[in-house]
């Protein structure tokens, strides 16, 4: 059983929460569960998607954070030189914004639709934003 899926029309995903490397992090994203927003492709950050949530306030410090995701992973930047967002990585990427990097806390990992991970950021790129919902 998955701890989530990820669907974003017509991808879907499941994913793992990554408890013991970053619990206050799974927690509270946990706690905003259902979570619904849009995902654009990322700007500096190579082969990744992201979702801007600008002032949303989460009181998270860094843990489990990385400026090197791997493929795959999803990390959440809690603010503080750039805005609060989620990166969604599906090939080659580092964490970086028009402040240079960033590291985010990686908490979750695509565990079912890895291989349409390169499909989901090539759609992204080219055709725009797609609305994505997080769900137990």
């Amino acid at each position: 059983m998955p701890d989530l899926k990820i669907s974003a029309h017509p991808f879907l995903f499941e994913a793992r929460f990554e408890r013991s490397d970053a619990p206050l992090t799974c927690a509270w994203f946990e706690s905003q569960l259902p979570f619904r927003t849009k995902v654009i492709h990322a700007r500096w950050s190579g082969e990744a998607v992201w979702m801007p949530l600008g002032a949303l306030v989460s009181d998270l410090q860094p843990e489990n954070h990385t400026v090197y995701p791997s493929r795959g992973d999803i990390l959440f930047y809690p603010g503080g030189i750039s805005e609060t967002e989620i990166l969604f990585t599906y090939g080659n990427a580092a964490f970086a914004s028009t402040a240079g990097p960033l590291a985010g806390n990686h908490f979750l990992t695509i565990t079912k639709g890895r291989e349409q991970l390169q499909e989901f950021g090539r759609h992204i790129l080219w055709n725009g934003a797609l609305g994505i919902e997080f769900e137990s």
